[in-house]
């Protein structure tokens, strides 16, 4: 009964995330788009309370229950599936880091990327999403 709780609290924390992941980016699109310094300024805010106070809790979140659900079922660190999920996860934390540095760059007032760049930036975390679902439920390996 409890790995049901920790699996159930380890995918709200990652839907959590995921909708960071999705609406920050779209937020850099408005933000690197925009031209008066009124909807800068509230840019600025709106991106950093979602990752700091949405996404990043989030995430450690997913962590603390993904590494709990581990210790519950250590046979599964012997299947590929999850060596491949656990790379991904790797890869979409690093987007997340990517993701706070823009937040920082456009508060500095620094960014210099369009907002097609965030457009297309802002597909990457549909890749993961895809894949580690399918990882997940299919365990192809």
């Amino acid at each position: 009964m409890l790995y049901l709780w920790i699996k159930a609290l380890h995918i709200v924390s990652i839907v959590c995330w995921f909708a960071g992941l999705f609406y920050l980016p779209r937020l850099f699109v408005y933000h690197a788009a925009s031209e008066d310094q009124i909807s800068r300024d509230r840019f600025v805010v709106m991106e950093r309370k979602l990752y700091r106070f949405i996404m990043g809790p989030a995430m450690i979140a997913a962590f603390v229950f993904g590494i709990w659900m581990l210790y519950l079922v250590p046979d599964w660190l012997k299947q590929g599936w999850l060596h491949a999920k656990l790379t991904l996860v790797f890869l979409l934390t690093g987007y997340h880091h990517m993701c706070g540095a823009n937040v920082k760059r456009f508060a500095r007032g620094e960014n210099s990327r369009s907002h097609t760049y965030f457009r297309w930036f802002n597909e990457v975390p549909v890749v993961f999403l895809l894949l580690i679902v399918i990882l997940v439920v299919v365990k192809p390996f």
